[in-house]
């Protein structure tokens, strides 16, 4: 993929990965970051139980890139949590 299409795939598994785990958002340069993060996570664990990882831009890549999100987003929430 190339590095636009992964922005494009981070920014909105991102916001739709914050909107689910805070219902505010963690604005837009995090939401980016986390999410291309979150699609790297979830392709790695989709992976590494055998199914298909991040294929390109289209809904399956979404999901997958979503479901990493939302975990990476609950790994930074609960690093952040027990910081203060």
């Amino acid at each position: 993929m190339s590095f636009i299409a992964w922005i494009v795939l981070g920014l909105i598994s991102g916001f739709i990965g914050s909107k689910l785990v805070n219902k505010s958002g963690e604005g837009l340069l995090l939401d980016i970051v986390l999410g291309v993060v979150g699609a790297f996570v979830g392709g790695w664990l989709f992976n590494k139980f055998g199914m298909v990882g991040v294929t390109g831009l289209n809904i399956y890549s979404m999901v997958v890139a979503v479901i990493g999100a939302i975990l990476v987003l609950w790994l930074y929430h609960a690093v952040v949590r027990s910081r203060n």
